[in-house]
Parts: structure tokens; sequence; C-alpha cells
């Protein structure tokens, strides 16, 4: 391994330092780094094709940036938790130096995790139609915007009318995000190597309120009917006003996520495990 990336919370106080830290200890390793803000992604994308590695310094939001500033790229990601509860990181603080030094030394194995592909559709108008692409690892989220009331979704599977949810939204997540604000809204836990994907109502009032595992194979088309704007939100921190009239294909992405793991392949169970009670006792 010849070049790590180090990308950085930089709003985490804590992070920079830690960073600093990271970059010292792969440089006694004899591996060349580079150290870039997760708010920064074209910096990200310029130098990630010639890098072996990256390392985020922060939670599971800091992953999520990353994984949106590399993708196509398959550059493995190896997270160090300076968050609550990481689900995504691989690395502790207090662990750092014998995990770089195993990761250096060509330890570990690739997790691959499936993504979605979003495709926005807004009429202008003038009757003509704008398109935006987005990559979602954990998941895509048509939910309500500032005023506080339930949308219209209108919901069809593989081209075929399924239903109208009157909700506070829908979400579409992966089986990494179904840990996330699907797991909070009532949806199942997914094993991480599946490549099924997750319907889930939010606050659903007189309209459907299960939840629905969709093969990888299948699509989503989701169209707002409101006169006040919704919200599309990927993975957290990709927000965008949604008129009446907005169409959302939601997809299994050809691309995927890679992250170098340290930790055994069975421990996804006893790792749930472990957070969910933290959350539960906090």
């Amino acid at each position: 391994m010849k070049t790590v990336g180090i990308v950085y919370h930089p709003k985490n106080q804590a992070a920079p330092t830690m960073a600093e830290r990271v970059q010292k200890l792969l440089s006694n390793l004899g591996v060349d780094t580079w150290q870039a803000s997760a708010w920064k992604a074209d910096e990200i994308r310029e130098q990630v094709y010639s890098t072996d590695l990256i390392v985020t310094v922060g939670g599971d939001g800091t992953i999520l940036r990353t994984a949106h500033a590399i993708t196509p790229a398959k550059t493995p990601i190896t997270g160090v938790n300076l968050g609550r509860l990481g689900f995504l990181t691989e690395i502790n603080a207090d662990e750092l130096e014998e995990g770089l030094s195993a990761l250096i030394q060509g330890k570990g194995w690739i997790d691959e995790r499936a993504m979605l592909e979003a495709e926005l559709t807004l009429s202008g108008e003038t009757g003509e139609y704008s398109n935006q692409h987005f990559w979602a690892l954990n998941d895509v989220v048509v939910a309500r915007g500032e005023v506080a009331r339930i949308i219209h979704v209108d919901a069809s599977i593989d081209k075929e009318s399924f239903a109208t949810y009157r909700a506070d939204g829908v979400i579409l997540a992966t089986a990494t995000g179904s840990t996330g604000y699907a797991l909070a809204a009532g949806g199942p836990v997914m094993h991480p190597a599946a490549e099924d994907f997750l319907l889930v109502p939010i606050l659903p009032h007189l309209s459907p309120g299960y939840n629905l595992v969709l093969p990888k194979n299948s699509f989503v088309e989701l169209k707002v009917s409101n006169t006040h704007l919704a919200t599309l939100n990927i993975d957290g921190h990709i927000s965008l006003s949604l008129p009446d009239g907005a169409n959302i294909k939601v997809k299994h992405s050809p691309h995927k996520s890679h992250f170098l793991r340290l930790n055994p392949r069975t421990s996804f169970f006893s790792t749930l495990e472990k957070k969910l009670q933290v959350l539960t006792w906090k």
C-alpha cells in the first residue's frame, strides 16, 4: 500500500487533530498520504484514482460524504470513529496504531455494499424537463418540507401503480441504510451483504403502513402531488426542495461502496446488538 488519503470531518473539533495523528502514524510506516475535508468532494475526487485506501476520521456521516465523492471508484474506505455509534466505522481512537499497522501489512478483507441510484425529474414552467442523478449508500428520502403537513406521494413499483402515501414521507434504503432512518421509522434490519432494498413509509395516515423488501432488479417511482414543497434527501446531506409534480426514480446502482475491514466477517450481529443497546440506554 503506497498512498492513503485521510478525509476528516471539518466541524468535529477532534477530527483535524486525529487526522494529523493518522498521517504521522502512516508516514512512520512508510506510506505517502494526503488530507482533505469531507466537505471538499472535488479535492477527494481528484486524488482517489491514485490512492490505495481512504481513512475517514469522524463518524458515519463522514463516510457517506466520502463514498459520494469517490463513486464510481473502487478505492476502499476504513473509518476511524469519533462519532456516537459508527455503524460503518471500523477503528476506535484507542486502537488506532494497531489498526493502521494491520491495514498497511495487508490484513483485512473487502466489504462490498450495495448502493441506490436516484433520478430526479422536474418540469419547468415552459414544459421543459431537468434531470439530476444521485448515488446513495444509505437512503433516498422523500419527505415533508418546512410546512408541518403530510405529503402525498404516488408510488409505483416496476411500472405498476402501488399506493398513494399520505405520510410524512417515504424512505428507500439499502441494507446499509436499514440501521439508520429506516430503522427509526419502523423498518427491518437487513444484513449488510444483502442487495435488496427497503421501501418504508414515515408516519402514514390512512394509507399503507407496512414495509416492503424489494429485490435488487426492481425500480420504484415516486411522484409528489402537493400544494406545498416536499424535500428530497440523499444520505442525510444532500437536500433539495420538491415542487408539485416532481418525479423520483430509484433503482439498484451498478456501483458499490468498498470498505476495508479488520473485524471478523461474522461480527455484524454481535456489533449490531451492542450498538443498539447504546441507543436504548442513552
